[in-house]
């Protein structure tokens, strides 16, 4: 059904309501003629018939009830009073309206009904008022065939041939019954009912209450099968899962009656970009697509306020004027896109502009002048996580403050209330062709699936919708799975490292072994995979219990301030169990960067970097060749497109953090086979604002080697070599990797040697006739 069967659907089952109060009103008037409300009410009625069928183009409904309403206007004005065929003009005018409106939701179409000898019967009544009352003039066809009247209407019957009927004259025939029907009854169709018989309308507070007893009706349904579970009776547990599938049933039912389009709420978007349009001088084009997505009414009123700061910033911020956009070869009207579809159990709500996008070097200088990060920070922050910092508090890009924008306030509250309901926001930018603004919402908050945790002594709940898989840890692992990155724990999950968070760790809770488990509790770990906006991590519990339905109950103001929990909820076995924030969750445990972290690790060990057991990145760089890269040359990990990389002369380099950095490609440095592929995995190093992004064909692992196992049996290109998993790997020269990529990347310091007080090159270059080991090259490069 497209928008404007929606709209008919819905002006044929109001346009029925309607007519029956009509009814009712006119019945009334005979009986009080002077009453002022009544006669107010039935022309109310009447006028908003006539004024949407007007927008709708069913013209013969428009003339018959702009013609009822002429009548009425006189008697509601005192210009007449209600006489008995006056009021059989009107009901006879109620009975032509419902046959023609039976006729359109039977056929789309106003069909042959007549209405010229009704509108004469009402002129009459409006000419003349004091002449003696003559037997009203009905429609009588000459040629008998079935009308849709509001009682019956004909679905099913095929159209009659195309017949020449004379239409009759005002004084053609006098009944004697005053008030006939239009035309002739036609049967009934079997199983269809009309439109209004088949809606109703009921008060959103008794949804409400329908919603909390369903929830309390789940609660109970799950109590119940795990108590019958544990009888084992097989007649019993058959009952419990009849009742567990009524409940289910019942409770979908409910669920659907509290859903909405979100068209509700988009309505009133164009209004709000045609104003602000024309007041930030802008020429703005809305285009809108998925406005029949539905969502829980309590969401929809949720999202409608940050939807709407979402529109007016990218009109005010997104979109430039039309002299801009000329000159930069964009057509003067911009596009502001709204886009919402269901995806993996969420509603993603879309705002897109074509507009200059958000500038991640601008966000950068004006984070540094508000002092949300220090330059070391924003350094090492990727274009996405800069792009982040627009929902900080008081961030704002505006060049001056007006009653649109400005303040830095907006952004912020967004998000909170985003997550403050389950959701999630994200946001992507490129610089000179737009901003999209992307909103993940639950569809419900009432009743959701969730996964049970245990995490020492206490259960959890997960919001499935967040889950993404569940993977169990080996007990027998020889060693532990668990790896480190610049001291973040992280889990290979098929090639891929996955960041983790103990949820042992971030709770404060006591993960000490039990008489049952004999000290294994560890090995038997299980890692929650979790979706977090557009962040994947993994969550470490002791234990999975099962999966059930839940009602979110809320939490007091106090606890939903610890920033961990969004709710509460009773399992089957009627304990509370705390429902975690994953969002919340994710962005407390993976704040610190990685690079952070390590440059902080070595900060503090320097004096140990060359006894300890070191880090190394394992590569393949084709040919079936492998190099070992010290992960303290290591600033970050990154996958680039090879669509991105430019050239400058011979040299390559790549965009990167709103800086150009050299490439060096490892493979052509070594001299074996490149592969082509579309995305890189690169290392890049950075130093005092300088970067180098080094190109690998796959990151195959890193492993910790001790530094006592190492030869220094080399080549060119490299240092040493070492043994990893029984298999000889030649260890970078990343130094010279680096030099080859940027001659200049190490600037000529003059520093005191400690043991003869010659000056030595920041780099650690080769002095001395001996060559630097890796623990020299890292303290000479980061003094």
């Amino acid at each position: 059904m497209d928008e404007m069967d929606e709209i008919v659907q819905e002006f044929l089952i109001e346009s029925s309501e309607n007519l029956d109060q009509l009814d009712r009103d006119l019945l009334a008037l005979e009986v009080d003629p002077g009453s002022r409300e009544i006669l107010s009410s039935a022309f109310r009625t009447i006028h908003t018939i006539k004024g949407t069928s007007g927008f709708l183009a069913f013209n013969r409904l428009e003339k018959l009830t702009h013609t009822g309403e002429s009548l009425l206007s006189r008697l509601r004005d005192g210009l007449q009073t209600m006489t008995t065929p006056t009021a059989d003009a009107l009901l006879l005018m109620v009975d032509t309206v419902r046959a023609l409106l039976a006729s359109i939701e039977a056929n789309g179409a106003e069909g042959d009904v007549e209405i010229e000898p009704v509108m004469d019967q009402l002129r009459a009544q409006m000419r003349d008022e004091a002449a003696p009352a003559e037997e009203p003039v009905v429609a009588q066809p000459a040629v008998e065939k079935p009308e849709p009247v509001a009682d019956a209407p004909v679905a099913e019957a095929p159209a009659p041939e195309p017949q020449a009927v004379p239409k009759p004259s005002a004084p053609a025939a006098k009944p004697s019954a005053p008030a006939a029907k239009p035309s002739a009854p036609a049967p009934k169709a079997e199983n269809k009912r009309s439109a209004a018989e088949s809606s109703l309308r009921v008060d959103v507070d008794v949804l409400d209450a329908l919603m909390r007893l369903a929830g309390e009706l789940v609660l109970t349904r799950n109590q119940l099968i795990r108590g019958v579970g544990e009888l084992s009776d097989p007649a019993l547990t058959r009952t419990a899962q009849r009742l567990s599938v009524i409940t289910t049933d019942l409770q979908e039912s409910i669920m659907k009656t509290r859903m909405q389009p979100i068209d509700h709420i988009w309505s009133k978007l164009p209004r709000v970009v045609r104003d602000l349009g024309a007041q930030c001088g802008r020429q703005v084009r809305l285009a809108m697509t998925g406005q029949d997505t539905e969502l829980d009414r309590a969401l929809l009123e949720a999202i409608k306020d940050p939807l709407t700061h979402l529109v007016r910033n990218s009109v005010d911020h997104g979109i430039e004027a039309p002299a801009e956009r000329e000159a930069a070869g964009k057509p003067a009207e911009g596009v502001l896109s709204l886009r919402a579809y269901h995806n993996s159990g969420q509603v993603v709500i879309e705002v897109a502009d074509d507009g200059a996008g958000i500038d991640p070097a601008k966000i950068s200088a004006k984070a540094a002048e508000r002092g949300l990060r220090s330059s070391a920070e924003l350094a090492e922050m990727s274009d996405a996580e800069l792009l982040q910092l627009i929902f900080e508090p008081g961030f704002s890009t505006a060049a001056a403050v007006t009653n649109v924008s400005g303040r830095g306030v907006g952004m912020d509250v967004v998000k909170t209330n985003i997550e403050a309901i389950g959701g999630a926001i994200e946001i992507e930018s490129s610089p000179g062709e737009g901003t999209t603004c992307r909103l993940r919402v639950p569809l419900t908050l009432a009743i959701v699936p969730a996964l049970t945790v245990e995490c020492g002594s206490g259960r959890y709940a997960v919001p499935q919708v967040s889950l993404l898989e569940l993977v169990a840890l080996e007990s027998g692992h020889s060693g532990s799975p668990i790896e480190e990155v610049a001291g973040a724990p992280v889990y290979r999950l098929r090639g891929v490292l996955l960041p983790l968070i103990d949820l042992a760790e971030v709770l404060g809770v006591s993960r000490e072994a039990s008489d049952e488990d004999d000290g294994s509790r560890r090995g038997n770990q299980v890692i929650a995979v979790l979706q977090a906006g557009n962040r994947r991590f993994g969550l470490l519990v002791d234990r999975v219990v099962n999966t059930e339905e839940i009602v979110v109950k809320a939490l007091s103001a106090r606890l939903k301030n610890i920033g961990v929990y969004s709710g509460a909820t009773i399992l089957g076995d009627g304990k509370v169990a705390l429902i975690l924030d994953v969002q919340n969750l994710a962005r407390r445990a993976l704040r610190s960067d990685a690079a952070e972290r390590a440059a902080e690790a070595f900060a503090n060990n320097n004096a140990k970097a060359v006894r300890e057991p070191e880090r190394l990145l394992i590569a393949g760089v084709g040919d079936d060749r492998r190099v070992a890269i010290s992960m303290s040359m290591v600033t970050r990990l990154e996958m680039i497109s090879a669509a991105t990389i430019e050239s400058v002369g011979s040299r390559e380099v790549v965009q990167y953090r709103g800086r150009i950095v050299p490439l060096v490609r490892l493979a052509r440095l070594l001299g074996t086979h490149e592969t082509e592929r579309a995305e890189l995995p690169v290392a890049v190093y950075s130093r005092e604002g300088h970067s180098v992004a080094i190109v690998m064909d796959e990151i195959i692992d890193i492993v910790e080697q001790d530094n006592d196992v190492r030869s220094d049996v080399d080549d060119h290109g490299f240092v040493g070599s070492v043994v990893v998993k029984d298999h000889v790997v030649g260890l970078l020269d990343v130094e010279q990797t680096i030099l080859a990529a940027d001659p200049d990347f190490f600037n000529v310091q003059q520093q005191v040697d400690s043991h003869g007080g010659s000056p030595v090159r920041s780099g650690g270059s080769r002095t001395n006739g001996h060559r630097p080991n890796h623990g020299d090259l890292v303290s000479a490069v980061t003094a």
